[in-house]
């Protein structure tokens, strides 16, 4: 769910976004209002806001310099700037310095609700790519030793070129690393804290879950192509895991 300020120094306006625009469609949980920049400031401060709309136009400060003074101290959100043809040239040249989207007046319903909708979308996209950013940064560490990182580096490659092999094993492992099960057990665990099955398990589910938002494929597909030769034993591992069936988390990502 998201929070949203909206900013203008015309209370009407104020009063008719609020009036027509479906908040609970647009998973917007919390709207805020301030009828100048100083109080706008303020008012993002406090709530630290998801969304902003606000009018270019504003006394004591104007919407510009409170959109990047909003940014400043919150980079992920979103501002779109509600502003007249007088200052068109001016709203053009600050989506090019950072703002994300804007409207013109006079506005009506769905001026509103296409805007609010797209930031939410640059809101959705930028949150899906920090966290697939943090979930291969989390599969890629490096070990401590010349020697470890040799077997760490050689073991990742035959992890990725086998993540979709449902006979990929231990066995199968140590027989391409020239290693005895035994020793290579010990090492995997030494290595990536874990067995070598919690690992590939885990793993797996990271990697589905990198499909799950960044691509369109079915939930079969997204379950053979991390190695799960059972559908229903995937979505049963990705539940146990993650607190949500894959659907679900799909779902929960869009939303």
């Amino acid at each position: 769910m998201y929070k949203l300020l909206l900013v203008d120094d015309e209370p009407i306006i104020i009063k008719g976004i609020r009036s027509f625009v479906d908040f609970e469609a647009l998973s917007i949980s919390e709207v805020y209002e301030a009828y100048n920049g100083e109080d706008a400031l303020e008012s993002f401060k406090k709530y630290l806001p998801d969304l902003v709309l606000a009018d270019i136009n504003m006394p004591k400060i104007n919407g510009l310099d409170f959109a990047n003074a909003a940014k400043a101290m919150k980079p992920d959100v979103k501002i779109a700037i509600i502003t007249g043809y007088d200052y068109f040239d001016y709203a053009v040249t600050a989506l090019k310095s950072g703002l994300d989207d804007y409207v013109l007046k006079p506005v009506s319903k769905n001026d509103i609700q296409e805007v609010l909708k797209k930031l939410i979308e640059k809101l959705q996209t930028a949150h899906n790519q920090l966290e697939i950013s943090q979930l291969v940064h989390d599969m890629i560490s490096i070990p401590h030793t010349s020697e470890d990182a040799g077997y760490k580096a050689k073991i990742q490659q035959e992890i990725e070129a086998n993540i979709a092999n449902v006979d990929f094993s231990l066995t199968f492992l140590a027989k391409k690393m020239s290693l005895s099960s035994t020793y290579l057990s010990s090492l995997f665990k030494r290595l990536y804290g874990k067995t070598f099955q919690d690992y590939m398990l885990s793993t797996r589910l990271d990697r589905a879950k990198i499909l799950l938002l960044s691509t369109d494929l079915k939930i079969y597909e997204i379950a053979t192509a991390v190695g799960f030769e059972d559908p229903n034993y995937f979505s049963t591992s990705f539940k146990r895991k993650f607190k949500f069936s894959p659907n679900r988390f799909k779902e929960r990502a869009r939303e």
